[in-house]
């Protein structure tokens, strides 16, 4: 019996699947193995520095530069003379600049909206199974974003031409007058909102996809075996996983919206017979190129930068309190 007991108490522990019925090894220290020299530590910031060194003169010089010119009459050819913060003063009080802000945020509102919805449905139909060739459309997607300002200025301008412009041509049929895209306020953002659409809702585009392309396909399935339809699916998945996507979209578009230039510029150089293609941008280049006001030019480009930042914050505050909302549910 004591033989029988002892046995008993020799007996092996029952095997666990959760550990390894392996023996253990004598674990090794990892020694660090030796590259070769060119890519030793010692040498990783002579790599990196050439992107500082231009980052420092091309970046931040400019920069700093900017806002010292601001509190001066500057004039590049002669003397400059201190002025104080009397640039910023008279810029308070341009009218210009007013007029020029008010339509900048026109041209923004009536491109980044309209854009952000149809790269939305733009990615939902590539992300579809049953489309054919679907790298070939995703590939000919990019070809407006790296096509020529001046070339779609000039297919625009002739499409939205007042006696002889398709666009017109086509509302003729509905009874429609002509519209002149040129010299009126809104048509002429109108104009301009559809050759920054078309320019950008590929690039849009492939960004939503590849945020759609990471949502896994699990909630989905679980969607549609509680009998969500498509349309269901797309609002109650597909939208609440986009909303980060839709966030960064959305403060990229601000910041560019802010910078348009190039397209009001080859349309009317001086803004228009009423100003109204004068942007931000074209009035800082109108008053440092063509008025050589450079001091002022400078304090025009540092209130763009703070109207940035502030657009910025308010942007990051409203993501964070929709991110923190969508956490506690």
């Amino acid at each position: 019996m004591s033989h029988s007991k002892e046995r008993e108490g020799r007996r092996k522990a029952p095997l666990s699947p959760w550990k390894s019925t392996t023996p253990k090894k004598a674990t090794k220290t990892n020694k660090p193995i030796e590259g070769v020299a060119s890519l030793d530590h010692r040498f990783g910031i002579p790599f990196i520095a050439p992107f500082f060194l231009i980052f420092l003169i091309f970046g931040l010089a400019p920069v700093i530069y900017s806002i010292y010119i601001s509190f001066y009459k500057w004039d590049p050819l002669g003397g400059s003379t201190f002025n104080g913060v009397q640039n910023f003063v008279t810029l308070w009080g341009d009218s210009d600049f007013w007029l020029a802000m008010r339509n900048t945020f026109s041209i923004w509102a009536l491109s980044t909206f309209p854009q952000m919805a149809m790269a939305i449905g733009l990615a939902v139909i590539l992300r579809s199974k049953r489309l054919r060739g679907a790298s070939f459309w995703r590939t000919i997607f990019l070809v407006p974003n790296i096509t020529s300002v001046i070339a779609i200025t000039i297919v625009f301008g002739q499409l939205f031409g007042r006696d002889f412009g398709i666009i017109n041509g086509i509302l003729g049929l509905f009874g429609v007058d002509n519209i002149d895209f040129i010299e009126g306020v809104i048509p002429s953002h109108i104009q301009i909102a559809v050759m920054i659409t078309w320019r950008w809702i590929g690039y849009n585009t492939l960004i939503f996809l590849a945020a759609m392309l990471a949502i896994p396909d699990e909630l989905y399935e679980s969607a549609s075996v509680d009998g969500a339809t498509k349309w269901q699916q797309f609002i109650y998945v597909t939208l609440p996983q986009l909303k980060n996507t839709i966030t960064f979209v959305l403060v990229v578009g601000t910041i560019g919206g802010l910078q348009v230039f190039a397209e009001p510029q080859q349309l009317a150089a001086d803004g228009g017979s009423s100003k109204q293609f004068l942007t931000l941008t074209l009035f800082l280049y109108n008053q440092a190129f063509v008025n050589n006001k450079y001091g002022y030019a400078a304090a025009i480009g540092i209130a763009i930068t703070v109207i940035v930042l502030i657009i910025s914050v308010i942007n990051f505050l409203i993501t964070r309190r929709i991110s923190n909302d969508g956490g506690g549910r």
